[in-house]
């Protein structure tokens, strides 16, 4: 008699266990679900970048990606031809709801508002991005948007 109570605690035991199992499984599988909503309705802040290549007229840039690349690379977000900016010269970011501004180790250098760049800066509305001859007016937008899209209108002056 005591084998077949044994037996049954047995089945007791891993019956409770793989109910405990399926429950852990389950709870952590609406965690990963509502985490990935989550990260999927992030928003971004959209950012106009005003940018004017020496003595060009300037061209005004929306954006409202969470990065925008800087160079004379084809692949970046804001291409140039000038020819003192690095192939990927600088990084905007949109993290911590901030945008912030990354020189990539370009030759020249980057400023913010006349100060050389050496890490990663928060940026504020009309600060000046200096790349070489290039500059940037920053103007964060107040409204936010899901998409991701680019959209360039020229400045007359």
């Amino acid at each position: 008699m005591s084998g077949s109570i044994v037996l049954a605690l047995r089945l007791a035991l891993a019956l409770a266990l793989y109910a405990f199992l399926g429950w852990a499984l389950t709870t952590r599988w609406r965690d990963l679900q509502k985490q990935a909503t989550s990260l999927s309705a992030r928003r971004t802040a959209g950012i106009s970048l005003k940018v004017r290549e020496g003595s060009d007229a300037p061209v005004l840039r929306h954006f409202i990606q969470a990065e925008i690349t800087i160079g004379r690379d084809s692949t970046c977000d804001i291409f140039t031809l000038d020819d003192t900016i690095s192939a990927r010269h600088a990084r905007l970011m949109y993290h911590h709801a901030q945008w912030w501004l990354e020189d990539l180790g370009s030759t020249n250098g980057t400023r913010l508002n006349g100060q050389v760049v050496t890490t990663p800066t928060v940026l504020t509305n009309d600060d000046e991005i200096t790349c070489g001859a290039t500059t940037l007016i920053v103007d964060i937008a107040a409204q936010i948007s899901d998409a991701s899209s680019t959209n360039t209108q020229r400045i007359k002056e």
